[in-house]
């Protein structure tokens, strides 16, 4: 994939190593929108933590294990879309997205999802797709909802958020013939 319109003039496309500058800028503009859900966004401050951020998930995206795409407005970086899991053997991966404040409440995370879950499912054969997510992230478990996803459980203190305190963490799921059927 190299670039998939999203309209109004953005674009879901590659986000690289080479990208670190707009990257960092990004995440100064969002940082304080998106660390109390993503504890990465309080420790990659600067261009050289943003280079080396990238380069380590590359690595990761040539082992097939990881796949990742900003979701661009020109060449401003304003949001990402990720495969943070990406298991080929048991055709099971996990999507999750960000996004910069100013451009939320357009869809552009559900249709990110919405294609990249396509691609997951019809190019790559994964059969289940999952969302995780805080309990008090609203924001993403309506995305879930809004992808056809059910909550399939919760579990209990299961990551360490940027305070240090242990939270849950929310489930979701769809199957690829639930998908295929939406």
């Amino acid at each position: 994939m190299l670039s998939h319109p999203l309209g109004d003039g953005f674009e879901l496309r590659s986000l690289e190593p080479w990208h670190h500058r707009e990257f960092a800028d990004f995440l100064d503009r969002a940082r304080d929108f998106i660390s109390p859900w993503l504890p990465w966004a309080k420790i990659v401050t600067g261009e050289e933590a943003a280079k080396k951020w990238l380069y380590d998930r590359a690595f990761k995206r040539v082992e097939d294990a990881f796949h990742m795409y900003g979701i661009w407005q020109g060449e401003r970086l304003v949001g990402g879309v990720v495969f943070r899991i990406f298991d080929t053997a048991d055709k099971v991966c996990e999507i999750g997205a960000w996004l910069s404040p100013e451009v939320t409440g357009r869809g552009l995370m559900t249709k990110s999802c919405v294609h990249m879950i396509d691609w997951a499912v019809h190019e790559r054969g994964m059969n289940r797709v999952e969302w995780r997510c805080e309990p008090a992230n609203v924001a993403s478990r309506a995305v879930a909802q809004r992808l056809g996803m059910r909550l399939d459980g919760t579990l209990r203190q299961a990551y360490v958020n940027t305070a240090g305190d242990f939270v849950d963490a929310e489930v979701w799921s769809i199957l690829a013939d639930e998908w295929k059927r939406r």
